[in-house]
């Protein structure tokens, strides 16, 4: 409806137009006569050519034509006129060359029209440019003054920094140090210029406890690094990384804290030190122990035995001889306790044939004893090996199943011994009820902990193992890698020589 009425108006400002000129030509018909009544026609095509377009034009040349044959040369005088051919070829003559002025008035419409919405396009254009420089000059004053303000709060906080104790500073994805406090300068002994720009792992001569790869793809890592200062001294921090992302995600640098632990290293090392000492003089008090009990009280106890053995030949159905028989059974009683007692403080059999024979007795003596059914997994190429390495293994062994029997309620346990890549690796499992979480944290800390799995950390640690206990509620497994060094495995024909 809206198109209708606008086309609506222009065929009707046409015909409006052709009437004019053929009532005006009329008009003028004294003036001009009656030949040639296309004058004022030519304007009314010019007219609606240029200003109402081609249909109304072509509306208007037609009603031009009709008009000028009805009113100028009727059809009835038409082949009566003195020339009609030439008044025939006017009026096609009129009609062609109104087309061609139609064309070049639709031509031109369109151009202007063309023209028109370019102009439009350019100024919306221009328009939609002015705003979007508007909006980006408003977000750029708006990060600069969050830019100035994120600035002057990390000054702030970079004062803060410097002045902490621990060595803080940031290193960005390509390697480089960009931020490096006072902490860091009192500790390593470079300044914030001096370490700008050079790797730390370089600068510091790192030793990592894991790969640094394996450091960079976590999102917090704590461990304990060597490093080297500037005065070549080696110190070891606790470290704490932390890495820093953009709004996708993507890792742009790590925050590194690290505390200088050198003094209490130290202090641990000489603890584990006398421990070590601790643990074999503990070691060879128990087989000194073992061998009096075994050569000095064994002794004694068979020529109690031996005499009271004189009683019971006499009056066989007297009290005298009946107590003396009761005493030899308690003898034989002792005796073996007494054996038992000496062998576990220090198995004979750990010097004579070595760890594996030790392992077996001990765990077939410890079934026996505790009603807990142990399988042995010992590997064939086990073969001697030093006395340290064997009396760990066998305190560690001696510890877990007491363990197994005391605490974890497993009717059942698992032994495997073997030898891989250089080292011995222990492993005792049982499927018991675990180990709570508050007892497994204080396992994995340096704080409290048990007096057994404290010797059994010492004795592997003191030998370059390292422990673990992993425990759930379906049981608990202890494990132990240790070094096997060659000078401390001993050959058959050495242990016989």
């Amino acid at each position: 409806m809206r198109r209708f009425i606008p086309d609506a108006r222009r065929y009707s400002v046409a015909i409006l137009a052709a009437l004019v000129a053929l009532l005006l030509r009329k008009v003028l018909s004294p003036l001009l006569g009656a030949d040639n009544p296309y004058h004022t026609a030519w304007a009314a095509t010019v007219f609606s050519a240029w200003a109402c377009g081609v249909g109304p034009s072509v509306v208007s040349t037609l009603m031009s034509v009709l008009g000028i044959w009805y009113w100028f040369l009727p059809f009835s005088h038409l082949f009566a006129l003195q020339n009609p051919r030439t008044e025939i070829s006017g009026m096609v003559g009129y009609v062609v060359f109104s087309g061609f002025i139609i064309a070049l008035g639709e031509a031109n419409r369109r151009s202007k029209a063309r023209s028109e919405r370019e102009v439009a396009r350019g100024k919306q254009i221009e328009d939609e440019l002015r705003k979007s420089q508007q909006e980006l000059e408003q977000r750029v004053n708006e990060r600069t003054e969050a830019l100035e303000q994120n600035v002057a709060e990390m000054a702030a906080k970079a004062v803060l920094l410097d002045l902490a104790n621990d060595a803080i500073f940031v290193k960005t994805v390509d390697g480089k140090i960009s931020y490096w406090n006072q902490g860091a300068e009192r500790l390593y002994g470079w300044t914030m210029s001096e370490a700008l720009g050079h790797s730390p792992a370089e600068l510091l001569r790192s030793e990592y406890p894991i790969p640094l790869q394996e450091i960079e793809s976590r999102d917090y890592w704590e461990g304990e690094i060597r490093h080297t200062t500037r005065n070549g001294s080696g110190i070891v921090v606790a470290s704490r990384w932390t890495t820093l992302r953009d709004n996708e995600g993507k890792p742009v640098a790590w925050l590194e804290i690290n505390t200088d632990i050198t003094s209490r290293k130290r202090a641990e090392e000489s603890a584990r030190s006398l421990s070590g000492q601790i643990l074999t003089l503990q070691d060879e008090e128990r087989k000194r122990l073992a061998r009096e009990l075994h050569d000095s009280v064994g002794q004694l106890l068979a020529s109690i035995k031996m005499n009271s053995a004189v009683f019971q030949t006499v009056q066989r159905d007297s009290p005298v001889a009946k107590a003396a028989t009761d005493n030899a059974s308690l003898l034989d009683q002792v005796i073996s306790e007494i054996r038992t007692i000496s062998h576990l403080l220090h198995p004979p059999l750990l010097d004579e044939v070595g760890l594996p024979s030790a392992l077996r007795w001990y765990v077939d003596g410890f079934s026996e004893r505790s009603k807990i059914t142990v399988d042995v997994d010992i590997a064939a190429e086990i073969e001697r090996l030093g006395s340290d390495l064997e009396i760990a293994i066998f305190r560690v062994v001696q510890e877990c199943l007491t363990n197994v029997h005391r605490h974890s309620g497993s009717s059942s346990a698992f032994l495997r011994l073997a030898r891989e890549d250089g080292h011995v690796q222990l492993e005792i499992k049982d499927t018991g009820k675990g180990i709570p979480l508050e007892k497994q944290l204080a396992l994995t800390s340096s704080g409290q902990l048990g007096v057994g799995f404290r010797g059994m950390r010492e004795r592997i640690s003191q030998l370059g193992g390292v422990l673990e206990v992993r425990s759930n509620g379906n049981g608990t497994v202890v494990s132990a890698t240790l070094p096997l060094k060659k000078a401390a495995v001993l050959t058959a024909s050495e242990v016989v020589a």
